[in-house]
């Protein structure tokens, strides 16, 4: 296993698909988004936007559509969907928090193990803010703090930094295929959650965090 015989002392969170599943309200925004557009987008086209960040996964589906829209054009067509989004996660409560997350936060807390959290979207604290979480973690990257987004590996070098861990030292945890090449270029252990065909570049594989052991035993 990548890292062996290192003692880890950090967890590094994606949000979306990991800590909360926020993904169809993403999918939601970006379907009302298209059908105004007349582009055609459904959900398998919607799996290649995981990770991604919002201009991008406008160009991804901007590519269905024959007309050519100015950069002014694309960051209005972006800030709108993100308005869709934002009015859509208000519903968000403490109930939308995936099974295991909580009781692994603690245990990690318990432990004196820093955690953060790496979020491409830049509402990643009105989530976190939502579920009741944002407290909880030592540092939050999103959006406003990086400049490239997933796959590369800034991000998670970011958080590491913020918690003041060496990424050798850091394990992430991701359901997308870009945050799992982004934490391993990182040089971080990865563990991916969800589809295993998704993420099957992880050093580790869980189904989901219900069984926070399966994390605690690494540390």
């Amino acid at each position: 296993m990548k890292n062996k015989g290192i003692k880890y002392k950090g967890i590094i969170f994606d949000l979306d698909g990991v800590i909360t599943d926020t993904a169809e309200y993403h999918y939601l925004a970006w379907k009302k988004l298209a059908d105004e557009l007349n582009i055609y987008f459904d959900r398998k086209i919607n799996e290649n936007l995981k990770g991604v960040s919002r201009l991008e996964s406008l160009e991804i589906i901007l590519k269905n559509s024959d007309k050519v829209f100015s950069d002014e054009e694309k960051h209005y067509l972006a800030d709108k969907k993100n308005d869709y989004y934002k009015e859509m996660i208000k519903k968000i409560t403490p109930q939308d928090i995936l099974p295991g997350v909580c009781d692994l936060i603690n245990n990690l807390k318990e432990r004196e193990i820093k955690i953060a959290v790496a979020s491409v979207s830049k509402n990643a604290k009105t989530v976190l803010d939502n579920l009741g979480l944002l407290d909880s973690f030592d540092y939050i990257v999103d959006a406003e703090k990086i400049k490239n987004g997933k796959p590369d590996p800034e991000i998670f070098l970011n958080a590491a930094d913020g918690i003041k861990v060496e990424p050798c030292c850091c394990i992430g945890i991701e359901d997308s295929k870009a945050g799992i090449e982004a934490i391993n270029r990182a040089g971080m252990l990865s563990v991916g959650v969800g589809n295993p065909e998704t993420v099957e570049e992880a050093d580790i594989i869980l189904k989901d965090l219900s069984n926070p052991s399966d994390l605690l035993n690494l540390i």
